[in-house]
C-alpha cells in the first residue's frame, strides 16, 4: 500500500480536532483529520442519560459558532451538546475520515516529519496535532475483586439508576461527575455513600452572576499553567436540577453518607482514611476565598451587584463528619453497587516518540513540543485554565495553527 503524504494530520474528531481543522482552514493550510470511531464519540457513548453540562448555555461556544439556546441561564443535556458538536462539524466541513485508528506515531526514518501508522495505511506528515482529549482511559481503582458480588461501573459507563441492582450505592470520587451521579441516585430513592477527598468547591452563582461569568470577568479563567501552582483540580460544579452550588454538608443533610478516601478494600469491606473533615474544611476555604476575591473585585470596580450573605451560610457538620466511619462492611450496609467516579488517565502508549514524561503525559509548552511539528490540543490546563473548557479549545487551536503556519 503506498504511503500517503499530507502537510498536517489532526488525530481526533471531537471538539478539539474540529476546532483545529477550522483554524487550519482559516489559514488555508492543507490537513486531514482522523477519528477512530465517530465524531464526538465520547459524547455519544461515555455520558450518562441524566448528565447536565456544567456551563450555562450563554457561555458555550466553539470558534465562530455559538451554542443556540432559548434559555441563556439553562444547562444543556449531553444529547444537546452532541447535537451541537455535530452541527459544528457540518459548519466546519473538515476533511475527516472516521473509523480510522492511529496505532503508532513515530518520527520519519532519517528525515524530518512524522509517520502515522493507521488501520487504513501509513501517512507521512510534516505536522501532527494530537487532539484526542484528556478523557482517554478510565482511571479505575482496584478496590474489589470480581468475586465480591458487587456490581461495579466507572462513571464513563454509568447510564442511570435503573442500570444498578437494587440496594445502596457506594460512589467513589466527588468531582463534578461523582457529585452529580450521587445526587441523581439519591433523588431516585437510593441509599448513597459518597467517598470524597481533596476538591475545589466554588459557588454556582454569587451576587446574581454565574461562576463562569465571574471567572471571565475577573480573568481567573486566563490563569496560566505557570501561575496555577501544583493543583490541577477543577471546580466541583453542576448544571443538574437548574444548577446549584455543590454543598456536601447539604448532601449529608438530605441523606447521603459522606466518607473519607477509600484506602483499602478486601473481603467485602473498605477501609476509610480519617480525612473527611479536613477535605471539607479545605474545600470550604477555597470557596470562601473565592467569595472574597469576587467581593474585592466588585468593590474595586464600583460594580452594582447585590450582597449575597446566604452564600456564606454553612450547615453544621453532620454525624458522618463528626463521627466518621473508618471501615464499611458493604454487604452489611446493603451496598450492592459501586460507581467509580475517579476520573481518567491519558493513554499515549501509541506515540513512539520521546515526548512523554514518566507519568505518560506529554511534555509541551502551550501544546507545542520540542519535537518539530508535533503538537497536543484539548488537554486540561494545556495553556491556561480555560483550556479545560469546551469554549477554550478554539484559542489554543489558533495558537497552534499560527505556529504550524510559521513552519512553512
Amino acid at each position: 500500500m503506498p504511503v500517503e503524504r499530507i502537510d498536517t494530520l489532526v488525530i481526533g474528531g471531537g471538539q478539539a480536532g474540529l476546532a483545529m481543522s477550522y483554524r487550519l482552514k482559516q489559514r488555508g493550510l492543507a490537513h486531514l483529520v482522523l477519528e477512530r470511531r465517530r465524531i464526538a464519540e465520547r459524547w455519544r457513548s461515555e455520558r450518562w442519560d441524566g448528565l447536565k453540562f456544567q456551563f450555562p448555555n450563554w457561555s458555550v461556544r466553539l470558534p465562530d459558532f455559538p451554542y443556540p439556546h432559548a434559555d441563556p441561564d439553562g444547562f444543556a443535556t449531553s444529547g444537546d451538546i452532541l447535537a451541537y458538536i455535530n452541527a459544528y462539524a457540518d459548519f466546519v466541513a473538515p476533511p475527516i475520515r472516521c473509523g480510522v485508528a492511529v496505532t503508532r506515531l513515530r518520527c520519519c526514518d532519517g528525515a524530518s516529519g512524522l509517520v502515522a501508522e493507521t488501520s487504513d495505511g501509513t501517512i507521512e506528515a510534516s505536522n501532527v496535532v494530537v487532539a484526542t482529549g484528556p478523557y482517554q482511559r478510565p482511571a479505575i481503582p482496584a478496590l474489589l475483586d470480581d468475586g465480591s458480588g458487587i456490581f461495579q461501573v466507572h462513571a464513563s459507563q454509568y447510564q442511570n439508576p435503573d442500570q444498578l441492582p437494587p440496594g445502596a450505592v457506594l460512589v467513589v470520587g466527588a468531582g463534578a461527575s461523582g457529585a452529580q451521579i450521587a445526587e441523581e441516585l439519591l433523588r431516585a430513592g437510593r441509599r448513597v455513600y459518597l467517598s470524597l477527598g481533596a476538591h475545589t468547591r466554588l459557588p454556582r452563582r454569587y451576587r446574581g452572576r454565574d461562576l463562569i461569568w465571574w471567572l471571565s470577568a475577573i480573568g481567573i479563567d486566563q490563569t496560566t499553567v505557570e501561575a496555577r501552582g501544583p493543583s490541577r483540580l477543577l471546580p466541583v460544579i453542576t448544571g443538574a436540577y437548574g444548577g446549584h452550588t455543590i454543598d456536601f454538608r447539604r448532601f449529608a443533610a438530605e441523606g447521603i453518607t459522606l466518607l473519607g478516601r477509600v484506602t483499602a478494600a478486601g473481603n467485602g469491606t473498605i477501609d476509610i482514611a480519617p480525612d473527611l473533615a479536613a477535605s471539607l474544611a479545605s474545600g470550604d476555604a477555597v470557596y470562601l476565598a473565592f467569595l472574597e476575591i469576587v467581593d474585592a473585585h466588585v468593590k474595586q470596580h464600583g460594580l452594582d451587584f447585590p450582597d449575597d450573605p446566604e452564600a456564606r451560610a454553612m450547615l453544621p457538620d453532620p454525624r458522618c463528619v463528626s463521627e466518621p466511619l473508618r471501615r464499611l462492611d458493604l454487604r452489611g450496609s446493603g451496598i450492592h453497587s459501586l460507581v467509580s467516579a475517579t476520573g481518567y488517565a491519558v493513554d499515549f502508549g501509541w506515540i513512539d516518540i520521546p515526548v512523554l514524561d514518566p507519568r505518560g503525559e506529554p511534555r509541551h509548552v502551550n501544546g507545542i513540543t520540542d519535537v518539530p511539528g508535533l503538537y497536543f490540543l484539548g488537554l486540561q490546563w494545556l495553556s491556561k485554565m480555560s483550556s479545560s473548557f469546551l469554549s477554550g479549545v478554539g484559542d489554543d487551536a489558533a495558537v497552534l495553527a499560527e505556529h504550524i503556519a510559521s513552519r512553512r
